[in-house]
């Protein structure tokens, strides 16, 4: 409001008593409105959803309100803290941690947390949040200091299962429920890292070898499986070979014995022709011999031939003699079956 109003005003209650009293009476009903006002706020107090507030007579802790429409008697009763009973998050800042094996490493996270009794939170301990951060990055070192480097580095559920659990049995008495903890970075020094790096291609190096080696071992294994299955359906096969080569021989000596006998038969009956044919496939056989032979290109009769030839004709004809004795006559040969030598 303007100066001049208030010198106006001042004027005017000098000059006219009239407008004294009804500007005072104008000032006295804004003094009640106002304290009307300030103990209807202080009479009346609504808690929205998702908090509670306590509530305090002359300074000590009566009561919890719940979310809705109260009322407090002013300057007996006040309020005392307002409690956010939602689910909140906080965020745990990146700090350095020695692990087992000592090594530096930088780890941050985030927890979840409720508060579920707004009288503890309140009353229990003095900073919620900031003991729980000191609470927790405590925890943090604790857990990963009992741990080395791999094992920290693989093992996160692990880590947010041991940190969850004492956590949250910690601020239990604070009536704090801490719903989940969560490691989210887990930063190893560069130089770390870089060995890290050389170790793991050195490990995927000394698995191709080992791969590679065993299959060269698989591969020697089969070929040599192989060799020997070879050897034994070729040993198998000349076995099965020598077997049929044997009973062959077996029938052909049958075959030429059985000949034999009817040759005998037949000469024994008087049969000049069977001497004739037996004579002739010997000599038929020696002169075939003779002839496959790889290096004889020109056959020579030698004299001890013509000789066994007219040998080979003089039993014919003492057979013959014998036939004739006996009285019976050798029939003529069939053309073409007996030898020139013995015609």
């Amino acid at each position: 409001m303007p100066r001049h109003y208030f010198g106006g005003v001042l004027l005017a209650i000098v000059e006219s008593p009239d407008h004294l009293e009804r500007h005072v009476e104008l000032i006295v009903g804004l003094i009640l409105f106002g304290l009307v006002f300030l103990a209807l706020s202080k009479l009346v107090r609504i808690v929205p959803q998702g908090y509670e507030w306590t509530v305090q007579r002359w300074g000590k802790y009566t009561h919890t309100l719940t979310p809705g429409f109260h009322l407090l008697v002013p300057i007996i009763q006040s309020v005392g803290h307002k409690m956010n009973m939602m689910e909140q998050v906080l965020d745990v800042p990146s700090q350095e941690v020695i692990t087992k094996d000592n090594a530096v490493v930088r780890v941050d996270g985030v927890v979840f947390y409720q508060v579920l009794d707004a009288a503890k939170a309140a009353y229990e301990v003095a900073n919620l949040e900031q003991a729980a951060l000191a609470l927790i990055m405590t925890n943090i070192r604790t857990v990963l200091g009992s741990m080395d480097l791999d094992e920290s580095l693989s093992k996160r559920d692990e880590i947010n299962a041991k940190l969850l659990t004492v956590v949250d049995e910690a601020t239990h008495p604070w009536g704090v429920k801490v719903t989940r903890i969560e490691i989210k970075d887990i930063s190893p020094p560069r130089d770390l890292v870089d060995s890290m790096a050389r170790q793991m291609k050195a490990e995927r190096e000394k698995r191709a070898n080992v791969l590679e080696a065993e299959g060269f071992r698989q591969a020697a294994i089969l070929k040599a499986d192989g060799e020997k299955q070879a050897a034994i359906l070729e040993a198998e096969g000349k076995k099965e070979a020598a077997y049929r080569e044997a009973e062959a021989r077996e029938r052909l000596a049958e075959a030429e014995a059985k000949a034999t006998t009817m040759v005998s038969d037949a000469i024994a009956g008087g049969d000049i022709n069977a001497i004739n044919y037996f004579v002739a496939n010997k000599y038929v056989e020696a002169l075939k011999a003779m002839a496959d032979s790889p290096n004889q290109k020109t056959l020579l009769m030698p004299f001890e031939a013509t000789g066994i030839l007219g040998s080979l004709a003089g039993i014919a004809e003492i057979a013959k003699a014998s036939f004739e004795k006996s009285g019976t006559s050798a029939p003529p040969p069939p053309p073409g079956r007996v030898p020139p030598v013995l015609r």
